[in-house]
């Protein structure tokens, strides 16, 4: 707690407000830079390859960028508002023989595009990560997210690992938080969907309530209410199961699919004692809800 609590102090000297502008604010005292041991195993976590395009926010020295890069393939840029460390930046780049495919940019990261991004990684303090969370929750459903040291409030990760990192603070060492997060699809609402198993057709409408990545909800078969369960949700791809019944007799239902803006395409297996079946399942949104976070 001692070395979470000595980086927000020394991190909030370096963070500039939100819409300060890059060329009039720069950092008051020398950022903070992310171990090399930490670094690795963020883009562990994220599982980044040569397909990915990472954008890192507050790159400093570029050493997440350019270990992307060198070690996996990875395409991606950094930003960050002092000059010289985007000078270093560019150095470390071209030391070690990346430049083809990485860039960095003096610039505020409230203003900068990330809509190309699959993997968006981080070392802010917690009020700049709480900033900027609407604007990732609007990226691609999918992007992976890693942040070193600090979360994002109640938007829990999906993946959390605490490590030593002997060289951290110039070598006064200590522990290292990581949180790795998907991007959730937006499935907060009312769906609908029709399945046609052994020949006749059965109306179906979802109902979903969603607060980040944790969703739940019920399914009106043929007018008869029922809760799904075991419900998942992992960027476009979900998944649920609930058991209602089909002309009298009670049939299991399990759902895979994506969620592609407002349909849901993908696989249905139904089971009961006179059906088995899996056929294909499209879903479509009847009702959307506007902002996903305010959901309980």
């Amino acid at each position: 707690m001692f070395w979470k609590m000595l980086a927000v102090l020394v991190l909030a000297s370096v963070v500039v407000p939100a819409r300060a502008s890059a060329a009039g604010d720069q950092p008051s005292v020398p950022y903070v830079p992310t171990p090399q041991a930490v670094v690795d195993r963020m883009l562990a976590m994220a599982k980044v390859t040569a397909q990915d395009y990472l954008i890192d926010l507050g790159s400093g020295d570029g050493r997440i960028v350019v270990t992307a890069a060198k070690k996996y393939g990875t395409r991606g840029f950094g930003v960050d508002l002092n000059p010289v460390r985007i000078d270093e930046a560019n150095a470390n780049a071209r030391k070690h023989g990346v430049t083809d495919k990485v860039a960095f940019y003096q610039r505020n990261l409230f203003d900068t595009d990330l809509s190309q991004a699959t993997v968006i990684t981080m070392y802010l303090l917690p009020r700049v990560n709480l900033q900027l969370r609407p604007q990732l929750l609007e990226l691609k459903p999918g992007t992976r997210l890693v942040s070193h040291d600090f979360d994002m409030g109640d938007w829990k990760a999906d993946q959390y690992v605490r490590m030593d990192a002997n060289d951290k603070f110039s070598g006064a060492g200590g522990d290292s938080d990581i949180y790795f997060w998907v991007v959730p699809a937006k499935v907060a609402g009312v769906w609908g969907s029709r399945l046609t198993p052994a020949g006749k057709a059965h109306a179906y409408e979802f109902s979903f309530e969603q607060k980040y990545q944790v969703i739940s909800g019920t399914v009106r078969v043929n007018g008869r209410a029922v809760n799904i369960r075991n419900a998942k949700l992992n960027g476009a791809a979900l998944s649920f199961e609930f058991t209602a019944d089909l002309d009298g007799m009670p049939v299991k239902h399990e759902f895979r699919g994506r969620v592609d803006s407002d349909r849901i395409i993908g696989e249905a297996g139904l089971s009961g004692s006179r059906i088995a079946a899996r056929v294909e399942w499209i879903a479509e949104r009847a009702a959307r809800v506007a902002n996903m976070e305010t959901i309980d």
